[in-house]
């Protein structure tokens, strides 16, 4: 069994080192997507290794914009097109932190093959759906730069009638449904699905936020929906209300190692490094 674990990092160059030190296995491989908008210089400085990949089609990402979803199938075509069959594909952020040491994750992920985890609200009418229709049913210029964007956004949708999305399929997503750990040949069905000559491509550049539903949509209306585990085994805290995960601390410690999950999200090594060192030590002891 081979793991390809792909990572999307923007800054701190020390912690994404770090995280890479952490998932080292003889039968794992690391890809890094560096966000285009910041030097590549700093990490590729520190960061090396015979198992480790910087994503050469680099993405300058937005948040909120199509170009997250973006980021993720490019670095996708990167790992399918190698020369290397993978068994499982995990996305993760450098904000992401293992809870369990490599062998251990891969024992984990060895007992569970053919196996795809991926998080998604059970509920067509769930408080975050009742948002997130929002996401697709509106036209969205996150990723354009120039002035009034977001005032001429607000005239396009006066004027034009609501989007609709363009699969006539039951649809699936959640405020966890970014990250996910899925296997080899349901990635490449993903990437012939969001060809960039697709329909369903081209729409998606306007929506927002869709890399939180239209993996986990695609993947639950395809041949491989029998071997979707509802569950991302990501240890994330929305307690707070905001539009990004609580910052986990010291104080959180227990919370995240009670949950037993393969991952938890997100640190941060310029605000509270200790959380990652008893994690550590933690991991080690078993």
């Amino acid at each position: 069994m081979r793991i390809a674990h792909i990572i999307l990092a923007h800054k701190n160059p020390a912690q994404l080192l770090r995280l890479t030190k952490k998932l080292e296995h003889k039968m794992s491989d690391i890809y890094l997507h560096i966000d285009a908008k910041v030097p590549i210089a700093p990490f590729e400085s520190i960061i090396r290794g015979s198992q480790i990949f910087f994503i050469k089609n680099r993405v300058n990402c937005n948040w909120g914009g199509f170009s997250l979803l973006d980021t993720i199938i490019k670095s996708l075509q990167q790992v399918i097109n190698g020369n290397v069959r993978y068994d499982f594909i995990n996305l993760i952020s450098a904000q992401d932190y293992p809870l369990m040491n490599a062998e251990d994750m891969y024992n984990f992920l060895e007992k569970r093959m053919g196996k795809i985890f991926i998080s998604y609200d059970t509920s067509p009418n769930s408080e975050w759906w009742q948002h997130a229709r929002k996401r697709y049913e509106r036209y969205h210029l996150t990723d354009y730069s120039f002035t009034g964007k977001y005032f001429v956004q607000k005239i396009i949708n006066i004027f034009f009638r609501k989007r609709s999305f363009p699969l006539n399929v039951p649809m699936y997503g959640g405020n966890k449904s970014c990250w996910w750990t899925i296997t080899g040949d349901s990635a490449a069905y993903l990437l012939n699905q969001l060809d960039p000559k697709s329909k369903l491509y081209k729409f998606l550049r306007y929506c927002w936020g869709s890399e939180e539903f239209v993996i986990s949509t695609l993947l639950m209306n395809s041949q491989f929906s029998t071997q979707v585990v509802n569950e991302n085994y990501r240890y994330i805290d929305w307690s707070e209300g905001k539009s990004s995960p609580k910052l986990l601390l010291v104080e959180d410690l227990q919370a995240i190692q009670a949950s037993k999950m393969l991952f938890a999200r997100k640190f941060d090594n310029e605000i509270d490094v200790k959380v990652m060192d008893l994690l550590d030590n933690d991991s080690a002891s078993h």
